[in-house]
C-alpha cells in the first residue's frame, strides 16, 4: 500500500465533511425546522444525529482493540436494516436530544467543530491499526470510510428541502457507491446515478418495476442498508 493509498480514506472523510459543513455553516433557526429525507427529522434533528456519528468516530479512532477485525468498510452496514425497533427508538432519541438546544446556532458550531477534530483525527490515524465502535472490530481506515459514507448519504437527506444547497462530494459518493455494490454482491446498473442509487440502496426511494425486472432475483435485497 502507498502513502497515497493509505490516506484515501482520511482525504475521502475530509470531503465528505466540508462539503456537509458547507450546507450546515449557512443554515438559520428558521430552516433548521425543514424537513429531511429522514423519517420524523428536521434539519436540527439530523444534524444531531450526524454531529453524535462524528463524536462516535472521534472516540473510536482513539479506542485501539486487541480482538480480531470482524467488520470492514462493506459488512459494517449489515447490522443497519431500516423499520427495525432499534431505527425508531433512535429517531426518537435524536428528536428529543436536538430539542435541548434552544438556538440551533450553538448545535451547528458544535457540529462543525466535531467533524473538523474527526477528520483531523483520521488523518492521523494509522489506517491498519484496529479499533473499536458498535460491539465491532474494524481497522481505522474502514471505520473512516464508513463515516464517510454515512455522511455522504445524509448529506442527500439533509437538502432535500434545500434545492440551492451544494451536493455531496464525488468522493463521498464513490465510496457510499462501493459500498453499495459490495453489499449487493455486483456493480448496480450503470446507468443509475450515485444519488439515485444512494436512494433506493438506502430505502429512501421504491425500486421501480422495470429496476426490479432488471435486477432479478438481487431486487429482494433492497434496501440494502438503512
Amino acid at each position: 500500500m502507498t502513502a497515497t493509498d493509505a490516506a484515501r480514506p482520511a482525504s475521502t472523510l475530509r470531503a465528505a465533511y466540508e462539503a456537509a459543513s458547507a450546507v450546515v455553516r449557512d443554515l438559520g433557526d428558521e430552516e433548521s425546522w425543514l424537513p429531511t429525507g429522514c423519517t420524523g427529522w428536521a434539519i436540527r434533528d439530523l444534524v444531531f444525529h450526524c454531529l453524535m456519528d462524528a463524536q462516535r468516530g472521534l472516540v473510536a479512532l482513539h479506542t485501539p482493540a486487541d480482538r480480531p477485525v470482524d467488520r470492514d468498510a462493506v459488512t459494517y452496514w449489515r447490522d443497519w436494516r431500516p423499520d427495525t425497533s432499534g431505527a425508531a427508538n433512535g429517531r426518537r432519541w435524536a428528536r428529543v436530544s436536538a430539542s435541548m438546544f434552544l438556538d440551533f446556532g450553538q448545535l451547528r458550531e458544535l457540529y462543525l467543530e466535531t467533524t473538523a477534530a474527526a477528520v483531523r483525527a483520521a488523518h492521523a490515524a494509522d489506517p491498519a491499526r484496529r479499533v473499536a465502535t458498535q460491539g465491532h472490530v474494524l481497522t481505522a481506515g474502514d471505520l473512516i470510510t464508513t463515516l464517510a459514507v454515512e455522511a455522504t448519504v445524509h448529506h442527500l437527506d439533509l437538502t432535500v428541502a434545500l434545492p440551492l444547497a451544494p451536493g455531496p462530494s464525488p468522493e463521498g459518493l464513490t465510496a457510499l457507491r462501493a459500498t453499495l455494490d459490495g453489499l449487493l454482491g455486483t456493480p448496480a446498473p450503470p446507468q443509475w446515478s450515485d444519488t439515485h442509487y444512494a436512494r433506493v440502496g438506502t430505502g429512501r426511494a421504491a425500486l421501480t418495476e422495470a429496476e426490479r425486472a432488471a435486477l432479478g432475483a438481487a431486487a429482494e435485497r433492497f434496501p440494502l442498508f438503512g
